[in-house]
């Protein structure tokens, strides 16, 4: 059964990370939750679940206006092949979310230790991260080095690399 939003809240706190949390109406799209912007300071996050031909899986994890080159992105992550997007199901087995709820909360969720996390470098350049905390009625803003150490507490590596545009 993946966490809830309140089991990821505890975590965090537990870690000694303070974040804040503002409630919206669902949003699905980056389209949808830049009508927020003023609202909610620091980076916002564009999220890309991927996969490759080996079933190796990627959560890419970069900022809302970034541009991914999907047919060259493979090479910068180490995937065996040309990504694809990841499907529903496997969304929801790997991550516990589903589409529009993507998130690099997510992670925590991700006991198998099946999905490489991949954070954009000029993304993490901003103070402050934003993201959807395993829901799309939220976002949460994290400290970049807060969301560091909560990526790594979940027994994942923080890679961070340039991926964008």
């Amino acid at each position: 059964m993946p966490k809830t939003e309140a089991e990821l809240f505890a975590f965090l706190v537990e870690l000694g990370i303070a974040v804040s949390t503002k409630r919206h109406p669902p949003l699905y799209t980056v389209a949808d939750s830049q009508a927020l912007r003023g609202e909610i300071a620091g980076g916002h996050t564009k999220n890309l679940f991927l996969k490759d031909k080996k079933d190796n899986f990627f959560l890419v994890t970069v900022g809302e206006e970034a541009v991914v080159d999907l047919k060259q992105i493979h090479q910068l992550i180490g995937a065996a092949s040309r990504v694809s997007f990841g499907k529903p199901e496997m969304l929801m087995e790997l991550l516990g979310v589903s589409p529009g709820a993507v998130t690099v909360f997510g992670v925590i969720n991700d006991t198998a230790h099946r999905v490489k996390l991949v954070l954009d470098e000029d993304l993490m350049a901003h103070a402050v991260i934003n993201a959807h905390p395993l829901t799309n009625e939220a976002t949460t803003s994290i400290a970049s080095a807060d969301l560091i150490r909560f990526v790594e507490a979940t027994g994942h590596d923080a890679a961070i690399l340039k991926v964008s545009a």
